[in-house]
Formats: C-alpha cells, structure tokens, sequence
C-alpha cells in the first residue's frame, strides 16, 4: 500500500529478512532505548512476521517499524503486544507511527484480539500521546521498568468488552439471578 506522499506500508516476510533485518535493528537501537539481542527480534520475526509492518520511502529506505506478537495471556484473553515502534527521527510528525500502529490493530482485531498492551517510557510523550489517541488507556505505572532505570506505563486497548469487564473483576451474569428482565427499549 502507498500513502500520499509516496511512502508505501508492508508488512514484514521472513523471505526479505536479509534485506529488513539489519535496518530494523538499527530504527530500533536508534530510537529505543533497550538494547535488543539478534535473538529478540527473531522470536518476534519468526513466529509473528505477520505482525510486524514497515513504512518504506521510494527507494525501499525505511523509515519506520512496528513488532508486535499476538497470543493467549496467561490462559485468559487474546492479548496483542506492541513490543516495539520506531520512525526516523526527521520522518515523525507525518502520521507513520499512527498508520504502522493502525495496521498492527487491524490484524489483532481480525484474529481475534481481546486487547492490546505495550509499555513506554513515562518520559515519551508523543509516544503516550499516539496511543491515548489510539484509544489505548494507562493501565499501571512500572517504577524502574527498563535498563536505563526509567519507569515505564503500560496501555492496554479493550478491544472487547468482555476483557474490559474482567479486569475489573465483573461478570456481567453475577447478581442477575433476582432481577427482573428490562424490556429491549429500557
């Protein structure tokens, strides 16, 4: 898919790792400040490529990255991840971040998702600020999270209602039992 301004938006194949891999860990060592092992990537890679997009200038330069994985949390809900976001620097600003990020959505919703987490340091704000956007709420606040000793927050997108609900401990069928039906216009 290409944008109006020519960049175009894929989604990561482990046929081009040989092309991708190398600029992606280099976006990412650039932007984040942990610094992420070969090994990291290819666990993300290998088994959720399909959730991994990239944004790409006319030249295939990139310009962008988002990682993400998708997988059952702790027997419950559906979780999606963004493990990672990254955009050269003189490229933030124009709407990359928001579209990567969009489309790694898009996919966790179509599989299924019941909500989405990430974490970000307390100190980025235009990355907080992109996914209160998003509709990603701050769940909790991570004292020392990182390597750097930075705290973190983490956000969690709802996607369904129902993990919603389980967080907060409701069910919507507790207590029912003795209360009448409302009819379908209360």
């Amino acid at each position: 898919m290409t944008d109006r301004e020519g960049l175009q938006y894929v989604q990561y194949h482990s046929s081009k790792e040989s092309t991708y891999l190398a600029a992606i860990r280099q976006l990412i060592s650039n932007d984040l400040s942990e610094p992420y092992s070969i090994y990291v990537y290819r666990y993300f890679l290998y088994q959720w490529g399909d959730l991994c997009f990239l944004a790409l200038d006319e030249h295939d330069n990139m310009l962008g990255v988002v990682i993400s994985k998708l997988e059952p949390h702790r027997g419950g809900p559906m979780r999606g991840y963004i493990a990672m976001l990254a955009v050269k620097k003189e490229h933030r600003g124009k709407g990359i971040a928001t579209k990567l990020v969009r489309m790694a959505i898009d996919v966790m919703i179509e599989r299924d998702a019941d909500e989405i987490a990430l974490e970000t340091e307390v100190t980025n704000t235009a990355a907080m600020k992109l996914y209160e956007r998003l509709g990603f709420l701050r769940s909790k606040r991570l004292h020392r999270y990182y390597l750097n000793g930075n705290s973190a927050f983490r956000f969690v997108l709802f996607v369904k209602e129902s993990a919603f609900t389980s967080r907060l401990g409701y069910d919507e069928n507790d207590g029912d039992e003795d209360q009448p039906e409302l009819p379908p216009s209360a």
